[in-house]
């Protein structure tokens, strides 16, 4: 099965090799550092590495504190961080800078793993969530190369969609040193799947293990009271094509009943940035991008978050937030981090990637989740009116946060053991 997959990788990568030329023109970062994709590389390689890989956004965020606790207690290690999408690439090169290699994750082919494998030498693979690829695994087996997915979820839909091809996925999970999953729920799908019963621990999540500095919070309040004064400010965070429209509803809603809202919009992908200005214009709406640092005067509708890494200091400004991705079938997004910076969540119908946090949070009151748009409504208008409400939710979150954290420190003595 592997073969039939590997063939099928070899003669489909011209055309992800187009698509990636083609995202570039929304995007032009997808056109950038693509030999990196080929196992092309610029730089001599040094010493054997310890390697993290992280799709995106949010798997770097939730490994930064593991990726900065290893470092401090094996400081004779070189780390890599590989991504996938070009907002991770940046997010890694702000946070950790020089202090890591960096490149773009190789595509699943033996001749472009190859190469990956003899430039970096990896001595440790460590993958988040649930990335499962059939050759590099192998490849990290047959080179014996302990190989680590950790903070692994699996919802029931991707466990039904890995179940149909058993062929390819078992024996993939099979070269899998220690799986580390964030419930007993995902530990029991992964073992549906194929991965070895023993193989698999369950040790927390490690989104939990947020660290936001008072500077932040502080830049947060001071853009609050400078530009936003008066104003109740609605962030709409991590947002996907399709939500917009439905959000401008409710904001439309709520002008009349909150005359001085302002309605913030922070997008998930930086390529959609300019749409969604458009989309607000088209409906008659003043708007402020944020990189044009210009006035938020009173008659200003919707302030742009056009910027990557500044979202918890925008929560900070915020009065209540409504996290993305949940209006629309993309599965949630990260719920924990306007918790903890102490701003009131909201959230849609559609978690089924956060499904395990948002039963766990509403179940201690600490969020709302909103099946429709009058909930939406109601909700922030209660917010509004209610500061008693309004600190209930925001103390009861931030508690639920803080007392769930831990799993960094498990997972660091995993790795260590093997390293």
């Amino acid at each position: 099965m592997r073969r039939l997959y590997t063939l099928l990788f070899y003669v489909g990568l011209p055309a992800v090799l187009l698509r990636l030329y083609w995202r570039g023109f929304k995007a032009p970062e997808y056109r950038r550092r693509w030999q990196e994709r080929l196992g092309f590389y610029n730089k001599e390689s040094g010493q054997p590495v310890v390697w993290f890989h992280c799709v995106s956004v949010g798997e770097a965020e939730a490994a930064f504190p593991l990726i900065r606790l290893m470092q401090a207690e094996h400081p004779g290690q070189r780390f890599l961080v590989t991504t996938t999408t070009p907002t991770g690439s940046a997010r890694v090169s702000d946070v950790l800078a020089d202090r890591v290699e960096h490149v773009y994750l190789p595509y699943d082919v033996q001749l472009v793993l190859a190469r990956f494998f003899e430039h970096f030498r990896p001595k440790m693979a460590v993958f988040m969530e649930k990335e499962i690829w059939p050759n590099l695994f192998a490849q990290c087996a047959e080179r014996q190369i302990p190989l680590f997915v950790i903070n692994a979820r699996l919802s029931a839909r991707s466990a039904r969609a890995y179940l149909k091809i058993p062929a390819l996925v078992k024996p993939a999970l099979q070269c899998v040193t220690q799986i580390a999953t964030q419930t007993e729920e995902d530990r029991l799908r992964f073992i549906e799947i194929g991965a070895v019963a023993e193989r698999v621990t369950t040790l927390g999540n490690i989104k939990f293990d947020l660290a936001i500095d008072n500077s932040v919070i502080a830049a947060g309040q001071t853009l609050k009271q400078q530009s936003f004064t008066g104003r109740f400010v609605w962030i709409v965070a991590s947002t996907h094509q399709g939500e917009e429209e439905q959000l401008l509803q409710v904001f439309a809603q709520l002008k009349q009943r909150i005359p001085q809202i302002l309605l913030m919009i922070a997008p998930r992908h930086p390529e959609r940035f300019q749409n969604v200005k458009k989309l607000c214009l088209d409906q008659g709406l003043r708007v402020v991008m944020r990189s044009e640092n210009q006035p938020v005067a009173e008659n200003v509708d919707v302030y742009i978050a056009d910027s990557m890494g500044e979202l918890k200091m925008l929560y900070a400004a915020a009065d209540a937030a409504f996290v993305g991705g949940s209006l629309v079938p993309v599965g949630g997004h990260n719920v924990l981090e306007p918790a903890l910076v102490g701003v009131p969540v909201l959230f849609g119908p559609q978690m089924f990637n956060f499904k395990e946090i948002a039963e766990r949070i509403l179940a201690e009151e600490a969020a709302v989740q909103c099946r429709n748009l009058d909930q939406i409504a109601e909700t922030l208008s209660r917010i509004h009116a209610d500061v008693g409400y309004r600190s209930k939710l925001t103390a009861k979150a931030k508690a639920f946060v803080l007392r769930n954290q831990g799993a960094t420190r498990r997972i660091a003595d995993l790795l260590s053991r093997r390293l």
